[in-house]
């Protein structure tokens, strides 16, 4: 059985820490994983971390329509085209939107739910995603990126 958590807003110092990692994947980080992904659904989002349910472990959960996608441990190791800007949003920081400057390409490296590596190179609303959410494992809010 899963659990739905509250999402914390800005103001939280959680959400300014940096994400701890996770050394190693366990039933109880499997958990955390299947949990965040159903308070991503239930928020109607596209993208959670967990500092964004209070927890400081770098994890996360996207799915911007092609199916779930859990990422632990995730780092962006290529930035590729054209900065585009994005109009964003956040579940932290409800009813804000912003223009940000993100990369047109991206490639991350993670480990899945049995803590094997693996890579996902994303476009579109998937880079943009994915740069997101490891922010949050950074600490970095996307209206510290919000062009004036």
């Amino acid at each position: 059985m899963t659990a739905v958590y509250q999402i914390v807003k800005i103001g939280d110092p959680v959400l300014r820490e940096q994400a701890k990692k996770v050394p190693k994947v366990t039933p109880n980080v499997v958990k955390l994983v299947e949990n965040m992904a159903d308070t991503m659904r239930a928020a109607n989002g596209v993208g959670l971390a967990a500092p964004q349910i209070g927890i400081s472990k770098s994890v996360v959960v996207i799915d911007v329509g092609e199916g779930l996608i859990e990422l632990i441990n995730p780092e962006i190791i290529a930035q590729e085209g054209e900065e585009v800007f994005c109009d964003e949003g956040c579940l932290s920081i409800p009813g804000v939107q912003g223009d940000v400057s993100r990369a047109a390409k991206v490639t991350v490296t993670a480990w899945d739910r049995t803590g094997k590596t693996f890579q996902i190179t994303g476009t579109g609303m998937l880079a943009q995603a994915l740069q997101h959410e490891i922010d949050h494992l950074y600490g970095i809010l996307f209206v510290d990126k919000t062009l004036k």
